[in-house]
């Protein structure tokens, strides 16, 4: 399903999520009473930024995914080999087990449709002749590096035209959300 932004679709709710009380949260959420009303504004507009940001990455992974037709979870996994490849890493069967939390056969399987899609290949571990590693294809490296790669690159101009200090402050930023959102943070991912 397109999203509303990629149809090009105006949804204010969706540009505008995180505005509201406070920082856009309920107030029982988050004590913001100490900050002003121009910093509570400030915050839930970078908020909104980074809902927009989700929301760009979240499409333009759709559609790519759509273009080669594969799944989230394909994707991820040739993500991943993508990356192993650009850093001269071999990747074995339990690698990408492990980065993928999932089973072994799961892998496995994982790895059989992507193999018979023409997406990976296997070849001979080259320091464990008992093990076998995984490789993407070169016609899926290029056509990923032409769909979502190429997209993605552009990023970069976002990130140079910020000042050294800026950027040291959205490095920080963008670090201290994941650390806040980090799952060892939340005591009910305790329960699972």
């Amino acid at each position: 399903m397109e999203s509303s932004r990629a149809a090009g679709v105006h949804d204010p709710i969706t540009e505008n999520i995180y505005t509201g009380s406070q920082t856009g949260f309920p107030d029982d959420l988050i004590d913001c009473s100490e900050l002003s009303a121009p910093d509570r504004k400030q915050i839930a507009e970078v908020m909104n930024a980074l809902a927009r940001l989700r929301e760009a990455e979240r499409a333009l992974s759709e559609a790519s995914r759509r273009f080669m037709k594969l799944s989230e979870q394909d994707m991820r996994a040739l993500h991943y080999l993508i990356a192993a490849k650009r850093q001269n890493a071999v990747v074995t069967p339990k690698m990408l087990s492990v980065h993928m939390n999932m089973s072994a056969a799961s892998v496995t399987k994982l790895i059989n449709r992507l193999e018979r899609e023409g997406h990976v290949i296997r070849k001979l571990h080259p320091s464990d002749r008992r093990a076998y590693a995984l490789d993407v294809t070169a016609k899926t490296a290029r056509s990923a590096r032409e769909t979502v790669g190429r997209t993605q690159a552009r990023r970069i101009h976002a990130a140079a035209d910020l000042t050294t200090g800026e950027r040291d402050a959205v490095i920080r930023f963008l670090d201290g959300m994941t650390e806040e959102l980090s799952l060892s943070n939340a005591d009910w991912t305790k329960q699972l």
